[in-house]
């Protein structure tokens, strides 16, 4: 399963507001500006800072 596209388009970065990239294959939300990926666990994303990893 999936995120739905309703979420992916209310979602942004806590850091920065910028946009979020969803990479399924990685089960992460990628973050541009920021160079920083954030999981996405059992289908609910994490958007704590602390649990970001840099890309």
């Amino acid at each position: 399963m999936s995120l739905s596209a309703q979420l992916l388009e209310i979602l942004v970065c806590p850091k920065c507001k910028g946009p979020l990239e969803y990479r399924e294959d990685e089960s992460s939300l990628i973050c541009r500006s920021c160079h920083l990926s954030y999981p996405v666990r059992d289908d609910i994303p994490v958007m704590l800072i602390d649990e970001a990893k840099p890309v």
